[in-house]
């Protein structure tokens, strides 16, 4: 799977531009915010329609306009697709797969796939259990589109029980009717934890060994799913928080609340870990999660590498670029000299100022 072009009009601080992409490795460098993560992230919205950030559409538009276009151009198997985004600051966006309009995003999924990797995705160990319940559902929802199916739901659910628990105080004669919201949101949730319990046994089937090889043979990684509720034990547990969700005005169990644990050595890294063994973990699951990929789709995915070698110690930069393979890579940096120093092969090499984009002959 490679992106063979990319154009954008009006997207965050492009006016317009169309850049073509070697099938190898990409670099597109220049100083700090001039423009290098926007490329990724439109690449990343093609992908699954959400920017990277979570920011909303309004946001990813032209300050100055009203509405923007992302058209990707890539090749699957031989055969060649156009997804066009339209996004407007006051409507939802439209989307559409080589010239047909599709209603669902999940129409979408699964036709690009990309991982994604910034500075930020270093820190997921150590952040709260949100960041590590969202890596886990970007990775499930490009490749399951019944986990998006549940999760859309499940979501849906949450916040109009939520409501209605808010309304409770000053209507108390609508109590009765949270048992449809908890047989709808049991239903659903249960897909949720069962799919998160499937995806964290194929995590480990990879990141295992990874990690082994990362670490010089000095540490074991293990990853854990640590449901909030298990599926036997759900319907109990909402029925017996009710009293208890009215008063808080808030839905206290769930996969909403679930989270992933990291044990290197038979100790959890995320509480007692060092800076050191929290980034090495975060990189062995970035690229758990390129093999992954590659295991459930038999094809490889598009890599986005968003300034995280400058994060990274030599031993680690050396190993993750080593580890690139065949993969179309896409990778934004300040400076070239990290990439010479590694004797790294750059098929491609584009320089960004302000919002312009000039490819190195």
């Amino acid at each position: 799977m490679i992106i063979k072009s990319l154009e954008l009009a009006d997207f965050r601080n492009y006016e317009t531009i169309n850049i073509s992409f070697d099938k190898g490795t990409n670099i597109l460098y220049g100083d700090n915010a001039q423009g290098k993560t926007n490329i990724l992230e439109a690449i990343y919205v093609s992908a699954t329609t959400k920017s990277h950030k979570g920011s909303k559409d309004k946001e990813i538009v032209n300050f100055n306009k009203e509405e923007a276009h992302i058209r990707t151009y890539l090749e699957k198997e031989d055969v060649e697709y156009r997804v066009d985004m339209h996004l407007r600051k006051n409507k939802s966006k439209g989307i559409a797969i080589d010239g047909q309009k599709i209603k669902k995003a999940a129409d979408l999924l699964g036709l690009l796939n990309v991982v994604f990797f910034s500075p930020e995705d270093l820190a997921i160990i150590k952040n709260g259990p949100s960041e590590r319940r969202r890596f886990a559902d970007m990775e499930l929802c490009q490749l399951d589109n019944f986990y998006l199916y549940n999760l859309n739901h499940y979501n849906k659910i949450i916040n109009q029980r939520n409501k209605l628990l808010k309304d409770i105080s000053f209507n108390p004669g609508l109590k009765e009717t949270l048992n449809i919201w908890d047989s709808q949101l049991i239903s659903f949730g249960s897909k949720i934890i069962e799919r998160r319990n499937l995806f964290t046994e194929q995590l480990c089937e990879i990141i295992g060994n990874i990690h082994n090889k990362l670490s010089g043979g000095k540490e074991e990684l293990i990853v854990k799913y640590e449901p909030d509720v298990s599926i036997e034990e759900f319907e109990n547990k909402m029925r017996e928080n009710q009293e208890k969700d009215i008063r808080y005005k808030m839905t206290q169990s769930g996969p909403h609340r679930d989270d992933f644990s990291f044990i290197v050595n038979g100790i959890d890294i995320r509480k007692f870990g060092s800076q050191g063994q929290q980034r090495t973990a975060a990189l062995s699951l970035k690229l758990s999660e390129i093999e992954l990929v590659k295991k459930m789709t038999k094809d490889t995915p598009v890599l986005l590498l968003d300034d995280v070698l400058s994060e990274l110690d030599s031993s680690r930069q050396n190993y993750l670029l080593n580890s690139i393979g065949e993969i179309q890579t896409i990778i934004t940096c300040t400076g070239l000299d990290e990439f010479v120093n590694n004797r790294f092969e750059i098929n491609r090499i584009f320089k960004v100022s302000n919002g312009v984009i000039s490819m190195n002959e």
